[in-house]
């Protein structure tokens, strides 16, 4: 998780992600940021973000992002 939270205050320095529930709902995430995200994370953690996940759900907040990356790692 430290790392998802890194690679987010990259983006944006001045959000708490720890705390923050609704990134995309409160326009903190664009679809610029979701694409550079996706990209980051692919590398970073080794995995693969399929199109299907791509959705506001999955980037509501760094804990709902991390459970998607947690899934991912553990189906490879």
């Amino acid at each position: 998780m430290e790392t998802l939270l890194e690679i987010l205050s990259e983006l944006h320095p001045d959000v708490d992600f720890a705390k923050e529930e609704q990134l995309v709902e409160r326009g903190i995430l664009g679809s610029f940021d979701v694409v550079m995200l996706v990209t980051r994370i692919e590398e970073e953690f080794d995995v693969v973000i399929p199109a299907r996940l791509i959705t506001p759900e999955t980037f509501r907040s760094a804990a709902t992002l991390y459970e998607t990356i947690e899934q991912l790692a553990e189906e490879d």
